[in-house]
């Protein structure tokens, strides 16, 4: 088994627009109403962008963010045509605006084999997340009928523009980029999968693989381990599936000596039909995705390992498919949990909390400073925070640290609370807990509570819920098209670099 090679664009410094490009793309703001062509460090003639602000400006082109306006190229350009895309106003451009600015005019770059670029004299790095995450597209599964043709294709070469192409900050910002391109590209390629190809033990074995090339040790439960050590809660989810589950342990070592030590968990539900509580049909095939926070730590702790991460990460991932049938779990049966916690299982639509519980407990028999665990675990979140907002959750420093730092990247994480009185709606008439409360409210708050009770004392926590940002099933903007987002793997990445520095 290879692991997985999402198709991106080649990212290359440049140090001036080459004959090989056939198309520039330029930044444009808006001031007042009016564009204006972002200047790329006189790596393109101003004359020639003089021209190409009044042809852009001649068809109604604003400036505003994410706007795309293609013209034919000045005379003096050796492009055949400019692509003039919006940043918003000039005085608000940050990296995620450059991010999701590249991203467009990837996605408007189809059937163009090299492109060239002055959105990297704005910020290197994001303009090079943003055209190769614009670009992704995901066609394993079309044959010829549908296949994309040439004039389709996305863009094969980007060439980034900087004053020095031998410039060693550059260079390693571009690295940089690439790699956390490739771990969020990676993610989406896991989620975009159809479950009928991805299965616990398919997944594990990709898993595996992705592991092994980037020097990770790897472990990988099998049914008949799970059961001997007891982990009830991935054991009972996955007993209806004839497709048995699976639980992976990725680990990086830094070179670091008294290394922090990060633990990232995330659910794994190859396919989620809700189990004996059913799901409505409509809608249900996009529970594909029900495994996009597995995706995104795998994602996440090989890209701490490439990228020489100075914290030691080890990824817990449980995989199970949740399937109706003569053999699954029933509402009313009572699970021991991994470690002794028993549940009464009211809902087996709650399945991700039951998996978590069980990873969560035995990532923190290592011992932990942090951990932090993400999840598609509730449609509650899209209620409270819509599709594009993960929710954060977890002890009170450790999950505004995280839901900064996601805002920061731009992935938008917002602090949630634990409200006291939603706890004993948590108890169970017959074991420890119950998996739902019968309170119809909070319910993304609900199952943050039930993991709380699984996790470690004095370890750092954190709860990602990405029901909604994991997977997006709407028209696509900025460098997220539809499917797999790859959210939360730059939130994480972010996240371990900072304990990296600061502890």
């Amino acid at each position: 088994m290879s692991a997985p090679t999402p198709d991106l664009p080649e990212l290359v410094l440049a140090g001036s627009v080459s004959k090989r490009a056939d198309v520039l793309v330029v930044g444009l703001t808006s001031t007042d109403g009016a564009p204006e062509v972002v200047l790329g460090d006189g790596l393109v003639d101003e004359d020639a962008l003089g021209e190409v602000l009044d042809a852009v400006q001649a068809v109604g082109a604003t400036g505003r963010a994410e706007e795309v306006t293609r013209v034919p190229a000045p005379a003096e350009l050796p492009v055949t045509s400019v692509i003039a895309v919006g940043l918003g106003a000039a005085d608000g451009i940050d990296p995620e605006r450059i991010r999701r600015a590249a991203g467009a005019a990837a996605r408007a770059l189809t059937g163009v084999a090299t492109a060239t670029t002055t959105l990297s004299a704005l910020d290197l790095g994001a303009a090079a997340e943003g055209f190769a995450l614009g670009a992704y597209t995901y066609t394993e599964f079309r044959s010829e009928k549908s296949a994309p043709k040439p004039e389709g294709q996305p863009v094969a070469r980007v060439e980034l523009l900087v004053p020095s192409t031998r410039d060693r900050a550059a260079k390693a910002a571009l690295a940089r980029a690439t790699a956390i391109a490739e771990a969020v590209a990676t993610a989406r390629e896991f989620v975009n999968v159809p479950p009928s190809h991805l299965f616990p033990a398919e997944f594990a074995a990709r898993a595996k693989a992705l592991g092994e090339d980037a020097g990770l040790k790897v472990e990988i439960l099998d049914e008949k381990a799970l059961a001997k050590q007891g982990f009830g809660g991935i054991l009972g989810v996955g007993k209806g599936s004839s497709r048995p589950p699976r639980l992976v342990r990725l680990t990086y070592r830094s070179k670091k000596r008294s290394a922090a030590k990060v633990a990232l968990v995330g659910k794994g539900v190859t396919f989620d039909t809700g189990g004996i509580s059913i799901k409505p049909a409509a809608g249900m095939e996009a529970m594909t995705s029900d495994m996009a926070g597995a995706a995104a730590v795998v994602a996440t702790v090989v890209l701490a390992a490439r990228l020489g991460v100075a914290a030691d990460v080890t990824a817990t991932v449980p995989m199970a498919e949740n399937m109706p049938s003569s053999t699954a779990q029933r509402p009313g049966d009572v699970l021991t949990q991994y470690g002794g916690t028993t549940v009464e299982v009211i809902n087996t639509d709650a399945e991700g909390r039951l998996i978590l519980a069980d990873a969560i407990v035995r990532a923190c028999e290592d011992g932990p400073d942090y951990l932090i665990d993400t999840a598609t675990l509730t449609g509650a979140q899209m209620v409270a925070l819509g599709t594009r907002t993960p929710g954060v959750m977890g002890t009170d420093d450790f999950r505004d640290r995280v839901a900064t730092l996601s805002r920061e990247v731009g992935e938008e994480g917002w602090p949630m609370p634990f409200p006291e009185e939603l706890r004993a709606g948590l108890d169970s008439r017959v074991a420890d807990l119950a998996n739902v409360s019968a309170q119809r409210w909070g319910g993304m708050l609900t199952a943050g509570i039930f993991l709380k009770e699984f996790v470690g004392d004095g370890v750092q926590w954190a709860h990602i819920d990405v029901a909604g940002p994991a997977f997006n099933t709407g028209s696509p903007f900025g460098y997220i098209g539809k499917g797999g987002t790859g959210v939360p793997v730059r939130t994480m990445l972010a996240v371990i670099e900072d304990i990296a520095a600061h502890g």
